[in-house]
């Protein structure tokens, strides 16, 4: 039995990584930021599971916050064997010039200083025990740049790079770094990016077949039980209709 840590596992990727794992026989610990969707998520696998589940309710953009949660684990808990890094968002679909600055740091604090903080807090009891894997959730928008996506793929450029840095720094200690990069997946992505508007995010998804959450979780649940001298670096996973970032072929 593994102890697995999730990020943003109140719903998308992050929800469908806690259910798989907790399928397979893994305890848990999942944190996000709305309290009673993780506990509606921890009963739910409790019950259907009967898997263990501790409930961290922090904001990943917030350094203290972050250092009191891991800092008060306790010896029970702090055996992390697995760090999925899903949370992360996109606010606002603007040209450059046009950005909103208010979204930018959102994205920034979000998906890069949020990944840093809960990283730089676990990683060291990797590092003590020389065992541990490093699951970062980034996207097709960290592998190429597309119109009116400009900070948002900036803050994926900057998973992607963090990732390859990570399996440098830490290769000496056994510790596996995984990126998986999915392109389009039906989540609240989108309704996040266009701030509530469930017309424009419901268009996003019309005319092909994106992928779904949990799609990403079985990848993710894949690379975490692959032998100990195996590890995937990096997996770009796209729906069938979609050829690149920008291109999508609908119907």
């Amino acid at each position: 039995m593994k102890t697995i840590f999730i990020t943003g596992a109140t719903s998308g990727i992050g929800k469908s990584c806690a259910r798989i794992f907790a399928e397979n026989g893994n305890r848990l610990i999942i944190t996000g930021r709305r309290i009673e969707r993780l506990k509606e998520l921890k009963t739910e696998l409790n019950n259907k599971y009967n898997t263990e589940v501790l409930v961290l309710n922090f904001d990943i953009r917030n350094n203290k916050e972050v250092d009191k949660a891991i800092s008060n684990l306790g010896n029970k808990w702090n055996n992390i064997d697995v760090l999925i890094n899903n949370a992360g968002l996109a606010v606002g679909l603007n040209k450059f010039q046009d950005g909103v600055i208010d979204d930018w740091e959102r994205m920034i604090d979000t998906n890069i200083k949020g990944l840093l903080y809960i990283t730089r807090a676990i990683s060291p009891l990797m590092v003590d025990r020389k065992s541990g894997h490093i699951i970062n959730i980034g996207s097709v928008a960290g592998k190429e740049t597309y119109q009116y996506g400009n900070v948002y793929c900036a803050t994926k450029h900057a998973v992607d790079s963090i990732s390859k840095a990570m399996r440098i720094d830490m290769v000496e200690f056994g510790i596996k770094v995984t990126q998986i990069a999915p392109g389009a997946v039906e989540t609240e992505f989108s309704n996040v990016r266009f701030k509530g508007d469930d017309a424009k995010a419901d268009s996003i998804y019309n005319g092909f077949e994106p992928l779904r959450p949990e799609d990403i979780a079985d990848a993710a649940f894949y690379c975490a039980n692959l032998p100990k001298h195996v590890n995937i670096n990096d997996m770009l996973i796209m729906p069938t209709a979609q050829a690149s970032a920008g291109l999508i072929h609908k119907i």
